[in-house]
């Protein structure tokens, strides 16, 4: 429905510039001559291009906003994805706690450990030359 729409709207949007550059700036119409109360008279040609300006200015608009209501109406899910998943299908494991394989050293005070951990190295210089921060 969408993509019909859109042809319809591009056809309708060319004959509309074929439509408005047949008129003439001054509004006497395509110039056509011939009896002066016909039909295709100079003045009846500009009445008919107006006519079918003004209509095909309505169907373009109308288009328009029926377009942009199927596109708008067509791009939002119905309901919210809250999983996890990557677009390869694949789920993403939970991840586990830090630290939660980490052996502490030096009982159950996570504290202690780190400074005792902090106190073996302190005297050691690094192996790659560098400076340490607290120096």
């Amino acid at each position: 429905m969408f993509l019909f729409l859109t042809v319809v709207q591009a056809i309708v949007a060319a004959a509309l510039v074929g439509v408005i550059l047949m008129q003439r700036s001054e509004g006497g119409g395509l110039g056509v001559g011939g009896s002066p109360s016909g039909m295709m008279s100079a003045r009846g040609a500009a009445d008919l291009l107006t006519r079918t300006t003004t209509v095909l200015a309505a169907l373009f608009v109308i288009l328009s906003i029926t377009l942009a209501f199927l596109a708008a109406s067509a791009g939002q899910p119905s309901t919210i994805d809250q999983s996890l998943e990557r677009d390869t299908g694949a789920a993403i494991a939970p991840a586990e706690p830090a630290g939660a394989d980490v052996p502490l050293v030096g009982g159950d005070d996570p504290l202690a450990a780190a400074a005792a951990q902090a106190e073996a190295t302190k005297d050691q210089a690094p192996a790659d030359g560098s400076v340490p921060l607290d120096q």
